[in-house]
């Protein structure tokens, strides 16, 4: 679609080309997120859920999270067995006064049975307050507790989780899916055990009134079971691609708000919204189809439910006026109560049904994401590290995000203790993944790397973190004031502290600048600051934290020369007294390197300092009279 084409053309044969175009596009994007949800997901396991309905293994470990809260939970179960026993007594108790009372023409009785009535249906309802306050806070308990655990297994799970994972899908965990939860657990649980118990209990009483009767409804029942099989696995199967889908969604969104600047620098504002109309048409559609399915089985319950009341008057009032059969009206009057009770919790327990799919649905993505073992975790016998004096060794490393793809090959390097390193290379050379490697983000697939001669295996990882100053190209700064963002980097600084470390970095004057100085608040991603007021707060960080081993990738690259001659005088400071490796592309950095490593193809090409380098005349000379040019 050349540019030109777009200014010449004004047809209406030429704008469908266009749109056809587009369109194709779309498909292309829309397939393409389709793919990465199914790369992020198991689809065989998926497929496997998808043919299941409910299951039952997993109620029973979401049931486990309620064993906490035991004493509540049991306290419920006795309530919810009160409440099913209390509903079905008040038709009883109907049935008592008109056979009694109002059959003897006894007004006293009269009066008293409506009193103990009344009292009855009050101690139902205080039974019915307590068993909802109860379910509602074992509900908030266990999504409290599921909401923590999620997010603590996120924090431990390394960085090639959140490589292969979108965003909006671990969201959508987090929220939409403890959501299904949170409703699952205090609605329909005990909801549909009240309801049940309630058919229990009425079914009881109609068969003390009349076992004939009782015995059309039990004839009837089958076709209960059938609806109830045919229509579970077709809206298990509904609810789970409901909620995948709505995970796409949320993906699209998080992805497409984090990167408006790009998207609107591109002009590709039609072509997601294109995309994000196609995805939520899809989302729809699966809303629509569970819809079509619900919208199915709940009027077939009921169609069910009344077939059984027309069969009872039938058969009843029959019984009732036939001298053959013995069956006061008060009898009759208190099975169609007792019928009407019976009957009234199917639709309800129709729908607490497909909520149940729904909460089941969740549970399986939540679990899953639980039981995702992280790629690596620490040794058991891994030890927490003293102070460090910094020496860093590199030995016969070999490295790989893929197997069979090496990314690192025969790495061998020495830092001494207090060493300045600089790392130099084309894009995709390995000198980030040297230092993804060193903080320990990724384990070595060969080789060791050693920290004061131990390997980095044997050490623990937050113990190594805490000794590790990071300040990137592009940081990461929190919401909240410069003041919090500071003290990240150790947490138990006082004020004094925090402004001391800026001022040994000799950048007060620019933090003090800001618009409220050290109380400044930062939006999102801090945004806000400037890139070098960014930064300075990054690099005030570093120093506070006073690591033994510095890390510096790009940490001075997106900034303009005036703020980087103050940043670089900041960084000479950061950097005195520690072993430090930088990513630099600036020629001053390199300069004052203690050694250079030149990389290629994930090998080290070229070692020495500056000037040893230049002499060599080879790979770093080159990129040294491209840096020169620049």
């Amino acid at each position: 679609m050349s540019s030109k084409k777009y200014k010449l053309s004004e047809s209406g044969k030429k704008v469908e080309v266009e749109e056809k175009q587009l369109t194709d596009e779309v498909r292309h994007d829309l397939s393409l997120a389709r793919r990465d949800q199914e790369v992020e997901e198991d689809r065989e396991e998926e497929k496997q859920l998808e043919r299941r309905g409910f299951d039952l293994k997993i109620f029973i470990r979401l049931f486990a999270w309620t064993q906490p809260y035991r004493l509540k939970r049991n306290l419920l179960f006795v309530l919810v067995c009160v409440r099913s026993m209390q509903i079905p007594a008040l038709a009883w108790a109907i049935g008592m006064v008109i056979n009694g009372p109002i059959a003897d023409r006894n007004l006293p009785g009269i009066y008293w049975g409506a009193a103990g009535f009344g009292l009855l249906a009050l101690f139902t309802q205080i039974t019915m307050h307590f068993r909802q306050r109860y379910a509602l806070e074992l509900g908030e308990s266990v999504v409290y507790d599921m909401r923590n655990a999620v997010f603590q297994h996120l924090m431990h799970m390394p960085l090639s989780y959140y490589h292969r994972t979108k965003l909006g899908s671990i969201i959508s965990r987090i929220t939409s899916d403890i959501e299904a939860l949170r409703v699952g657990v205090q609605n329909v649980l005990f909801v549909s055990l009240v309801q049940l118990g309630q058919m229990i209990g009425a079914g009881t009483l109609m068969a003390y009134y009349n076992w004939r009767l009782f015995l059309v409804i039990v004839a009837m029942t089958p076709a209960l079971f059938f609806i109830n099989r045919y229509f579970s696995k077709r809206i298990s199967q509904a609810s789970r691609m409901l909620q995948e889908s709505f995970a796409r969604v949320t993906a699209t969104v998080a992805e497409s708000v984090k990167g408006i600047q790009v998207t609107q620098g591109f002009a590709r504002e039609d072509r997601n919204s294109t995309l994000f109309r196609e995805l939520i048409k899809d989302h729809s559609g699966y809303n629509m189809g569970l819809a079509r399915n619900i919208a199915l089985y709940l009027p077939l319950l009921e169609l069910n439910s009344q077939m059984f009341i027309a069969a009872i008057v039938i058969i009843g009032g029959y019984g009732a006026l036939s001298p053959a059969v013995d069956m006061p009206v008060g009898d009759l009057v208190t099975f169609f109560f007792l019928a009407n009770l019976f009957f009234s919790p199917i639709p309800s327990l129709g729908r607490m049904f497909t909520s149940a799919m729904s909460a089941i649905a969740g549970a399986e993505r939540i679990f899953r994401l639980l039981d995702t073992e992280p790629d690596w975790s620490d040794d058991p016998d891994a030890e927490a590290i003293g102070p460090l004096e910094g020496n860093v060794e590199f030995r016969n490393l070999e490295f790989a995000y893929e197997p069979g793809t090496p990314v690192l090959k025969g790495i061998n390097f020495t830092a001494g203790a207090g060493q300045s390193i600089a790392l130099v290379g084309h894009t995709g050379s390995g000198k980030s993944t040297i230092i993804n490697l060193l903080c320990k983000f990724y384990l070595p697939t060969g080789g060791e790397i050693l920290i004061d001669g131990r390997d980095v295996r044997g050490i623990r990882t937050d113990s190594l973190r805490d000794q590790i100053g990071i300040v990137l190209q592009k940081n990461f700064l929190f919401s909240g004031t410069v003041r919090e963002n500071i003290r990240l980097g150790n947490i138990g600084a006082s004020d004094r502290e925090v402004e001391e470390a800026v001022r040994r970095i000799d950048c007060l004057d620019l933090v003090e600048a800001m618009l409220d100085g050290f109380d400044t608040v930062i939006t999102e991603e801090g945004a806000g600051l400037s890139l070098g007021q960014r930064q300075v707060v990054c690099f005030a960080r570093a120093m506070l934290a006073d690591p033994r081993i510095l890390i510096l990738d790009e940490a001075t690259a997106s900034v303009d020369t005036v703020t980087e001659a103050r940043l670089q005088k900041a960084l000479e400071t950061l950097m005195r007294g520690r072993t430090s490796f930088v990513v630099a592309h600036r020629l001053s950095t390199i300069r004052r390197a203690d050694m250079v490593l030149v990389l290629d193809q994930g090998e080290i090409a070229e070692r020495g300092n500056h000037i040893e380098l230049l002499k060599q005349d080879g790979i770093y000379a080159r990129l040294y009279r491209q840096f020169a040019e620049v």
